[in-house]
């Protein structure tokens, strides 16, 4: 008996075993046409390696139960003969739906399921990446969340020698999409970084197969952003860290794909639909691509080929790729959720498709911790999820550009909105519970401004920004034991108060002169004593005296999930 039939009837249809019980109204897996199927045995997971120190310093981990994940799994002390927990009864749709969101980074939020007697298969389909301290240990805990979803571009595998070498069986980070979920779960935005910005590496600490840790060195100055893995033993850790530097935001979990993810997806969903204004070729030669204008259903091969071609766009350029991909992606979300939720058979082989070709971190390394980060990603209406591009201009270092660097003023802009966990897309009945978390910092006791200890960094502001404001806060606002400590050691992306928990009441009073948002309160975990607080100007810092604040929206292109590819 294969992999695939284990643990079914034999001669069944995967389809035919999802069977009425007239007694509970629910359906249930029947893979002997008797009694349902026990729950299913999930496997023992490793424990994680102990996390070596960070650059920087820890980020601070929710050490609570992770819901969702096996109960066999390492999350603490437990009693030794504790008895696995019951698991409720649950009907045949409703367990499609527990699953609408995926895997394929926005597939989590268009729809998969897990068949119990696939259980065992999916979870030896994912493979994981101890990226150290780096991420987060829960799978989705209170506030925002943000997810990288990496597609590298290795080229082993039957026909992908069209796209280049096949030698690298690393490859770089070709695509890549940061998923920015709200922290009330009403909104997400899908924020696509070129492959091409030019941006800083930092340093990365990774882990060895031996259980070592070495630390890679980063750029020297501005580099390539797909050069953030593959190169020089960078793992998808060091991605993560290149986005964290570049945005300001902390990344929690990373999803890696390979070129045959697109290929056995796009065919596991029956097809993705997109339509072209005019006819598109691969003039190059390097594959086969050749669509008519017009509507069009495209996967396996033909469907690689569309995502990685640039012949016949209106520049050829990966600017334009991006939008075509994420067009794609978009179409191939609608197609889960009305095509593929409906039938088991199809739900099992999204699945299988999904998994065979993903690389997550240790944190959602298993079924049940996708299950419970699917189970999230899937409150969220498609019309609610924004899909944009990192605001870019060209090199101005490149006499004829051909790498893009940040937009100077539109960049900072989404970085601080996505910061400050602001929707792009209007939804109505918001919560507000993890920006109230936020706000709460900002309640509580002053000090006096003489009591106010704060060293004051540039860390992208105007020039002379810490020098100015220092004068400022000394001769106008009575905070004497400031002091300019010039220029940061690395940019920020937006102006930032880093303070110890004794130090609260000093941040506050200090956000009240400079006119500082909560989202710029960074409180750290332990105490300071009488060191200073530390205050670093970002792009966002205009002038001492003038407030920072958070815009509402920015002016970038912009597409939602829910529109159509296919206008007719």
């Amino acid at each position: 008996m294969d992999a695939q039939s284990r643990g079914r009837a034999e001669g069944a249809d995967p389809a035919d075993q999802w069977v009425l019980n007239p007694r509970t109204g629910d359906y249930e897996l029947r893979l002997d046409g008797g009694a349902p199927p026990p729950a299913p045995s999930v496997p023992r997971q490793r424990t994680p390696q102990a996390p070596g120190p960070r650059p920087g310093g820890p980020r601070e981990r929710d050490p609570g139960p992770r819901d969702g994940d096996d109960d066999t799994a390492p999350d603490g002390p437990r009693d030794a003969h504790r008895r696995k927990r019951r698991q409720p009864k649950t009907s045949g749709r409703r367990k499609a739906l527990m699953w609408t969101g995926g895997v394929m980074g926005l597939v989590l939020v268009g729809g998969s399921a897990f068949a119990y007697y696939w259980w065992d298969r999916l979870g030896g389909n994912i493979d994981t990446v101890d990226i150290g301290d780096v991420g987060s240990a829960t799978v989705l805990g209170d506030g925002p969340a943000n997810i990288l979803v990496i597609g590298n571009d290795v080229r082993t595998g039957e026909g992908n020698e069209a796209y280049g070498n096949r030698d690298n069986v690393t490859g770089h980070a070709d695509t890549t999409l940061l998923f920015h979920v709200a922290g009330d779960r009403s909104n997400a935005t899908v924020v696509s970084i070129p492959r091409d910005l030019m941006t800083e590496i930092p340093d990365c600490e990774t882990r060895q197969s031996d259980g070592s840790t070495k630390t890679i060195p980063g750029s020297e100055g501005r580099t390539k952003f797909n050069e953030s893995y593959g190169v020089e033993g960078r793992d998808p850790g060091c991605t993560m860290r290149t986005v964290e530097q570049l945005t300001g935001l902390d990344v929690d979990h990373f999803m890696m794909f390979d070129f045959n993810a697109v290929k056995t997806l796009s065919t596991a969903v029956g097809g993705v639909e997109v339509c072209l204004e005019e006819p598109l070729k691969d003039t190059s030669g390097g594959t086969k691509l050749d669509l008519p204008a017009g509507k069009t259903t495209i996967q396996g091969e033909e469907a690689l080929s569309f995502l990685r071609n640039r012949h016949g766009l209106k520049n050829e350029s990966d600017l334009d790729r991006i939008g075509m991909q994420q067009k794609f992606v978009a179409s191939m979300l609608r197609r889960l959720k009305e095509d593929t939720l409906g039938s088991p058979t199809k739900m099992l082989d999204v699945a299988d498709a999904a998994t065979k070709s993903l690389t997550v971190d240790q944190a959602i390394g298993s079924p049940g911790k996708l299950l419970t980060l699917a189970k999230e990603l899937g409150k969220i209406d498609l019309k609610n999820i924004t899909l944009m591009t990192l605001p870019v201009i060209d090199n101005p270092d490149e006499p004829r550009p051909v790498t893009v660097v940040p937009d100077p003023a539109k960049a900072p802009q989404v970085f601080s909105m996505l910061q400050d966990d602001v929707s792009f897309t209007e939804v109505k009945k918001q919560k507000k519970k993890a920006k109230d978390k936020q706000d709460a910092l900002l309640k509580g006791a002053r000090a006096e401004a003489s009591a106010v200890r704060v060293d004051v960094l540039n860390g992208g502001g105007p020039q002379g920004a810490a020098g100015e404001t220092v004068t400022w806060l000394q001769n106008s606002q009575g905070v004497s034991r400031s002091a300019n400590q010039g220029n940061a050691p690395a940019k920020v992306s937006r102006t930032q108060l880093v303070y110890a928990p004794d130090q609260a009441d000093q941040a506050r009073k200090l956000a009240d002169l400079m006119g500082l948002p909560a989202a710029a309160m960074k409180p750290t975990a332990e105490a300071g004593g009488d060191a200073p607080m530390t205050a670093t100007l970002g792009p966002d810092f205009t002038k001492a005296g003038v407030p920072v604040a958070t815009p509402k929206k920015v002016d970038v292109p912009q597409s939602r999930a829910d529109e159509k590819m296919c206008k007719a």
